[in-house]
């Protein structure tokens, strides 16, 4: 394990810099050493001796000549005592303290507050001799298992971008991979290829482009995949069909090389009327298409809960349909599972109740993972929390981005602080990044035990058995051993009420009977008086 020693030297009293480059260097399997502020040559000196670290990492902000002094003092006490050889020296300060460091040939490194964090991420994998070639594609690894252990102990990023137009979508998609911010790029396509890549005479031409990019043939998708060639090579992902599931699998595989299919249970159906096929038979196609990815070693993420949520489903449906979509994928054959936690939705849940609903989701997802399951988490800001406000919804996206990041998540999927304006173009993108990475790297650095708080605790455990009554209830509609693995159990349930949400009355096949309301900032069913209504007794009125 290399050493680095780090302080900030002279008079100098700022460390927050090479504290959080030392903060960064233990995640990545560094032994750190950390002298503090305002050290002396003789000091830092004698600790290194002393240490015998292979780095030194020191800092400096207080100005030009001060610090050109100190380097060349140093410089001298290290040839003296025959301290260079086989050592590396990094300097960190600012970019007028940074262009005195490279004028000493012995500073191998100079950070000064440029970088993004996986310049010095890869810096310090570099020196770990993890990266033989930044510019070798091979450096990047193209698939989703591969990237998340490279990345590790950070998250991989991901932003979605689809724009009216192929071309203008291309040269947005080849200044995401040259900025290297991103891991993963998903590709909205418009609705009519959602709908209908597969029966273009069903196209309305009058809305093309709407809702994403207008991709009307295979090399469309290559065209796409090509663009992400560069940089730093990003994985790219594609939104799947809304029919003809199977189809559009087997093309995202063979032109975009799919990081993984996303694909929903029960949506993109007439609960919805994002698609003409009918719930039961939509059903059916969905774990159809679940399994292909799965045969085929594509991992698969199941868009269900946050579905339910976004029509204001309570919180115990969102906790229980997470658990079946994570249960339906892993009896289906899929190894590696993306599970996504939306959060902020409903907008006015409260950040406890939040991470309460997110905890008993992953506490019932991963009881699932075996040598043959595994999940990663991923947690994304709810969209219908943005405000119409670009500074207010950039406020919005790093406060939920910050608490978020207290579940450890393997994947941060950003949204654009313009989503609730206009789509997001790379300059957008860019910016909605930074924020959240300079978010994340805070929150990295401690924060409190959300999971000790006893709200979060009691609210956590209730919401776990809550969701199991809805399971039971569920179970007992079976006919067979199957259960959720029964299209038609499924469907039954959602017919029956057990699955249901406010915002589906009147156009779906769903009921939309179910009331509910944000009491002490979680999302409860609430009776005909606003009163809370437990699930069993929910769940009793039904049958």
């Amino acid at each position: 394990m290399k050493k680095i020693l780090g302080a900030s030297i002279g008079s100098c009293i700022h460390t927050a810099g090479v504290l959080n480059f030392l903060n960064l260097a233990e995640k990545l399997g560094f032994k750190t050493i950390y002298l503090g502020g305002a050290i002396s040559i003789k000091e830092l000196i004698e600790a290194i001796i002393e240490t015998n670290p292979e780095i030194v990492a020191i800092s400096y902000r207080l100005g030009r000549e001060p610090l050109r002094n100190l380097l060349s003092d140093l410089e001298k006490e290290l040839k003296s005592k025959n301290l260079m050889e086989n050592r590396i020296f990094l300097f960190g300060g600012t970019k007028e303290t940074g262009e005195v460091a490279r004028e000493f040939s012995y500073i191998y490194k100079v950070f000064d507050g440029s970088e993004e964090i996986e310049d010095v991420i890869d810096f310090l994998k570099e020196i770990q001799g993890e990266i033989i070639d930044k510019k070798d594609k091979r450096t990047f690894p193209q698939t989703l298992k591969e990237r998340i252990n490279w990345k590790s102990p950070f998250p991989l990023f991901r932003h979605h971008i689809g724009l009216p137009s192929l071309d203008e979508t291309i040269k947005e998609i080849e200044k995401l991979a040259d900025s290297g911010l991103l891991d993963i790029i998903s590709i909205a396509p418009d609705q009519n290829t959602q709908s209908y890549f597969f029966e273009p005479e069903k196209m309305d031409p009058k809305q093309d482009g709407a809702g994403g990019v207008p991709l009307r043939k295979k090399e469309d998708f290559i065209r796409l995949y090509n663009a992400t060639r560069r940089g730093n090579f990003p994985l790219l992902r594609c939104y799947s069909g809304t029919k003809n599931l199977i189809e559009f699998s087997k093309l995202l595989k063979e032109t975009i090389n799919n990081a993984w299919s996303a694909i929903p249970l029960t949506w993109y159906s007439d609960l919805d009327k994002r698609s003409d096929r009918e719930l039961l038979s939509a059903i059916k196609e969905n774990m159809e298409g679940i399994k292909w990815n799965a045969e085929n070693g594509i991992p698969v993420e199941i868009n269900e809960s946050h579905q339910w949520e976004l029509r204001n489903a309570h919180d115990a449906i969102g906790v229980a349909t997470c658990y079946i979509a994570s249960l339906v994928a892993k009896k289906l054959g899929v190894k590696e599972y993306v599970a996504q936690y939306m959060l902020n939705t409903p907008p006015n849940i409260s950040p406890k109740m939040d991470i309460a609903k997110a905890l008993a989701k992953i506490e019932l997802v991963e009881s699932l993972h075996d040598e043959d399951f595994v999940s990663y988490r991923m947690i994304r800001t709810g969209l219908l929390s943005f405000p119409a406000d670009p500074y207010s919804a950039m406020g919005q996206l790093v406060s939920s981005m910050f608490y978020g990041a207290y579940l450890k998540p393997h994947i941060i999927h950003v949204v654009s602080y313009s989503e609730a304006m206009y789509p997001a173009r790379s300059k957008e993108i860019i910016e909605s990044v930074k924020m959240v990475k300079r978010a994340y790297i805070l929150a990295s650095s401690g924060l409190p035990d959300f999971s000790s708080d006893p709200e979060i605790l009691k609210r956590k455990e209730e919401l776990k058995e809550e969701a199991l009554i809805i399971l039971d209830a569920i179970k007992n509609l079976a006919k067979s051993e199957d259960d959720f693995l029964s299209p038609e159990n499924i469907y039954n349930a959602i017919k029956c009420g057990i699955l249901d949400a406010p915002m589906l009355k009147g156009f779906s096949v769903a009921r939309g009977e179910v009331k509910t309301f944000v009491i002490n900032g979680a999302n409860y069913c609430v009776d005909e008086r606003g009163k809370i209504l437990k699930e069993k007794e929910r769940i009793e009125r039904l049958i």
